[in-house]
């Protein structure tokens, strides 16, 4: 008996609705965007949801009502809607760990029951965050003071992973809403250059740390964490100082207070949290600090209103669903192997990095949830720019390459720094866009224009290629749930359909387990046997050359 009731014995790609899908493609393939616009002169109104104040223009996806239809049978023969239930109620859909996936639980509302092995963890939820929001009050209005009595304003959150990309992600989409008088920096990489370039012209006397790691072990956060105790240490002296410029999200007790932070001053979350939709947790801490606690609940009541709106919508109106199930069709079916997402908003420059995460170390997974080989696509690649710097970057491409990228563009009506008619024109440029990709320009049209014959062909522009538009009335906090939220709903239906774990990410172990072995290899001075592939040991003979090189240019012995 499987340890997880969903888990689909029958292959996806023999599967009736999956099996009618393949013939539907070969039956439409020759079918144009331009012919079904044409067709039907209702179908930009009739190919859009609307939901938790977002709205999805799906229209200009190479799709009929027939395929519509045939994938939705494919979400009911997946069984999608009992896979959310079993999300929503608990259950323990994270296989490979034995966890459940409950980050809808972050944002429930203080009166709602969600159990996991019994217990209610929703009073645990709202514990926590008027902890989280206590102190952030605390920093806001200048309570909290540093070890020597000055008020901290600069806030630096280490972390790797969600701990780092949520937080720097959310800082920026919200930095029209933060406090002006604290600077909030961010550090994840290990490169010493992260650091240094991040503290680089602070007083440690007004800087507050927040280390965020789990398991309090994470290789790269503390690493950075013992650079900024010692950053810290060199200026202040007493170790007593740490206790007023660090704090630790975590639920290692133990190895917090041995670092040095006051276990008072530690905020947990819970394994049913996977780092990569942590933001609206603790991990949020930052983010709570900058905009206020206040915003802060506003984002998590765009959260609510999107897990409500997936939960209970029907799939013709559900835009997580919609937007899961068209990624299928354009992975699997149009092999489109990457999604270009574009927000016309310059705040959120960070989204594309951050959805890089939550989409590919979800489902980018080689076996189902039984182990057996997958024999089709998953995991399509995110990537992306903000409009309109990417229209003078990659759009060649995604206009006249051949590669069919399906393209993913967000846009607000309303401007937060309204300047002139500058937001008419950057609108302008999204619905163009999407317009161009979707109708291109054809021969005749180019020589309609009076351009040459010998340059007609590089004008020509095929179009067909599909994209979906999100449009909201504002950057909000509450729409920054939303949009957060969408996404996550959304690479859970894909998880469901392709039937893998979309919750763990054994893929980063094995090159952290290698690093382990090679660290000590490079650290020595004694110049160690190797024993990697020809390549690896060659790679480090030559790494451990040169830098015994610059130690002695510099008399530097790495002590």
């Amino acid at each position: 008996m499987s340890i997880y009731p969903f888990v689909r014995p029958q292959p996806l790609t023999s599967s009736p609705a999956w099996k009618a899908l393949q013939a539907h493609q070969q039956a439409i393939r020759n079918t144009s965007l331009r012919q079904l616009f044409a067709d039907d002169p209702h179908r930009g109104d009739r190919l859009a949801a609307e939901g938790a104040g977002l709205y999805l223009d799906y229209a200009k996806n190479r799709i009929t009502d027939e395929t519509l239809g045939l994938l939705e049978k494919l979400a009911e023969q997946c069984g999608l809607h009992q896979h959310v239930e079993a999300m929503f109620k608990g259950k323990k859909i994270n296989i490979t760990e034995q966890r459940a996936a409950l980050h809808i639980a972050l944002r429930a509302a203080a009166d709602e029951q969600i159990s996991v092995d019994g217990r209610n963890v929703v009073p645990d939820v709202h514990t926590t965050l008027a902890r989280m929001a206590e102190f952030s009050e605390q920093v806001r209005s200048g309570a909290w003071l540093g070890y020597t009595g000055k008020r901290i304003r600069n806030v630096i959150n280490i972390g790797i992973g969600g701990s780092a990309l949520g937080p720097v992600m959310a800082y920026e989409a919200l930095r029209h809403y933060s406090q002006r008088d604290i600077d909030f920096r961010f550090i994840s990489n290990m490169d010493a250059t992260d650091f240094t370039e991040a503290t680089r012209g602070l007083d440690p006397e007004e800087t507050l740390f927040i280390v965020c790691s789990k398991t309090f072990v994470t290789l790269e956060t503390l690493t950075n964490a013992r650079a900024a105790r010692e950053w810290c240490l060199n200026k202040l002296g007493n170790k007593e100082a740490l206790r007023r410029h660090f704090v630790a999200i975590s639920t290692n007790a133990e190895e917090v207070s041995r670092f040095g932070i006051d276990t008072a001053e530690m905020f947990g979350f819970w394994d049913w949290v996977g780092g990569r939709y942590s933001i609206d947790s603790a991990i949020g801490l930052s983010t709570m600090i900058a905009i206020g606690p206040a915003r802060f609940t506003e984002m998590l009541n765009g959260f609510h209103a999107m897990d409500l709106h997936f939960r209970h919508t029907p799939l013709r109106q559900n835009l997580p669903a919609l937007m899961g199930l068209l990624a299928i069709w354009n992975t699997n079916f149009l092999d489109a192997r990457t999604v270009a997402v574009l927000p016309y908003e310059q705040y959120l420059a960070r989204f594309p990095a951050y959805l890089q995460q939550l989409t590919m170390e979800s489902n980018g997974k080689h076996v189902t949830l039984a182990g057996t080989t997958v024999d089709y696509q998953t995991g399509p690649i995110y990537w992306g720019e903000p409009g309109t710097n990417g229209q003078h970057s990659f759009y060649q491409l995604i206009h006249q390459g051949t590669h069919l990228i399906s393209c993913d563009f967000i846009g607000f009506c309303q401007a937060l720094n309204p300047l002139g008619d500058q937001h008419d024109e950057l609108m302008a440029n999204l619905f163009a866009q999407t317009e161009a990709l979707a109708f291109g320009k054809t021969r005749e049209q180019v020589a309609a224009e009076g351009i040459p014959d010998w340059q007609a062909p590089h004008r020509v522009f095929e179009g067909n290629r599909p994209s979906n538009t999100i449009l909201a009335e504002r950057l909000t906090p509450y729409s920054l749930g939303t949009l957060v939220a969408l996404y996550e709903h959304s690479v859970f239906t894909q998880g469901v359909i392709w039937n893998i774990d979309s919750f763990d990410q054994w893929g980063v172990e094995l090159g952290k387990q290698l690093a382990k072995r090679t660290s000590p290899e490079l650290e020595s001075t004694d110049d160690p046997p190797l024993k990697h592939d020809s390549s690896t040991n060659a790679l480090m003979r030559r790494y451990r050359s040169l830098k015994k090189g610059a130690a002695m240019a510099t008399g530097y012995d790495g002590d």
